[in-house]
């Protein structure tokens, strides 16, 4: 009897085991599967996988698998997996993809995130009918830096706003032309969109949100006469030599160079992913340990509408896979890197501006200041969400690339012709 109790007992204990042993076997298979960009940007890769491994740490049976992709391969990737309601959890996408959210290929993520950690022009940037599809991870703005020393050495005067007006910006053009210094580093030589900074710039200033946005819509005219206004302002500093004569030819790295290091620009017109690049060390194309970087404001226009206006644009997001089992959760990942702490965590590692709300004043390390200069400067921004390259489409934007990225500010076009191309474009 003792012994058929004994058999009982580890019966019972068995069973138990197995039923123990299947439901952490059920709970180590729930797999998130993430495909992203950045295979070959290491400080973005190690935030991601840091935020999965504390994901996991916190949610014990959970496993995030990151893929790493170049862009062109996971859209490929994408693609085909997607059309066939497959692909994973969670991938990387931008705003400009509209097919997405077209096709309802994306999980509504309106309850899934807490908003009030996103920055409002960026949870606008993902929101389609009535909801809202990305976690905002990238964003930049577009800035005027300059090189501080010589702004001084010029005797040249910043304005408390950090502001110059329209006139005064253009005295500056021609007094550092007139020292023998190229007052704006900018070129277009591998890009299609940095050229096109110096006149959308002015354009968005000029017409103000709604009239800029109307335009690039395509239903107002390039024959508004402030439009028209807002070009010659852009043709007065084209005509000035207010760009590198090697303007067309000279590649985005190559721009930064040019600034900081040789020959030297005053200025330098360019996306705030700036740090990126300018803060890795001298031989990997870095600044110079003791160069003087400022911020100012891109200059106001004589009766704009919005000269604190300026342009902002959200890139690298990540989304759930409308298709996925595992929608939920794949959310609830999202979620935890939408807090102030991995907003300044992003900022600190990868030296780049994100959607998610940062505290710059708690921000540590070598370039603390730096962001805390960029946040005081966007502090009163009104920011318009989008590139206009990323607005346009069809032969517009094709025409746009064209004129208003290229051939305008290479000094090729009139005013007028670029009226006239613009409006053929519609």
């Amino acid at each position: 009897m003792r012994k058929a109790n004994r058999w009982g007992k580890w019966i019972v204990f068995a069973v138990a085991a197995m039923f123990v042993f299947s439901a952490t076997a059920a709970r180590a298979q729930t797999v998130l599967t993430l495909w992203s960009h950045w295979a070959d940007h290491d400080s973005k890769r190690a935030f991601v996988e840091g935020a999965a491994r504390t994901f996991e740490k916190a949610n014990s049976g959970v496993t995030v698998k990151v893929s790493w992709y170049e862009k062109q391969a996971l859209h490929a990737a994408l693609k085909t997996a997607l059309l066939a309601g497959q692909g994973p959890d969670i991938f990387y996408a931008e705003p400009n993809q509209s097919e997405y959210v077209e096709n309802n290929l994306l999980y509504d993520l309106s309850k899934a995130l807490n908003w009030n950690n996103i920055e409002p022009w960026a949870k606008l940037g993902w929101t389609y009918k009535g909801g809202v599809y990305g976690l905002p991870l990238e964003a930049w703005t577009v800035e005027m830096y300059y090189n501080k020393k010589m702004l001084a050495d010029l005797g040249i005067k910043l304005p408390a706003g950090m502001q110059f007006s329209q006139a005064e910006f253009l005295d500056v053009v021609k007094k550092t032309r007139a020292a023998g210094i190229t007052p704006i580093s900018l070129g277009v030589g591998d890009r299609d969109f940095p050229g096109a900074f110096l006149t959308h710039e002015a354009l968005l200033k000029k017409l103000g949100y709604d009239d800029y946005d109307k335009l690039l819509h395509g239903t107002l005219s390039w024959s508004d006469p402030r439009v028209r206004e807002a070009l010659v302002s852009v043709k007065q500093v084209i005509d000035a030599q207010g760009l590198p004569s090697s303007f067309s030819t000279l590649k985005l790295g190559e721009s930064h160079f040019y600034f900081h290091t040789k020959p030297g620009s005053l200025m330098f017109l360019m996306g705030s992913f700036y740090p990126s690049r300018a803060f890795n060390p001298p031989d990997k194309g870095g600044q110079p340990p003791d160069f003087q970087l400022g911020l100012m404001h891109y200059p106001a226009v004589d009766k704009g509408a919005c000269n604190e206006c300026k342009t902002i644009t959200i890139g690298g997001s990540y989304v759930v896979n409308a298709s996925s089992k595992n929608a939920a959760l794949a959310g609830k990942f999202l979620n935890s890197m939408a807090t102030p702490e991995m907003g300044n965590k992003w900022l600190e590692d990868v030296l780049v501006q994100t959607g998610i709300k940062a505290d710059p004043a708690k921000i540590s390390g070598p370039y603390a200041g730096y962001f805390r200069e960029l946040a005081q400067i966007n502090d009163k921004c009104k920011f318009y969400p989008e590139r206009p390259v990323g607005v346009m489409t069809g032969k517009a934007k094709e025409v746009f690339t064209q004129v208003i990225n290229n051939a305008f500010p290479a000094g090729l076009l009139t005013v007028d012709q670029v009226i006239e191309k613009m409006n053929a474009a519609k």
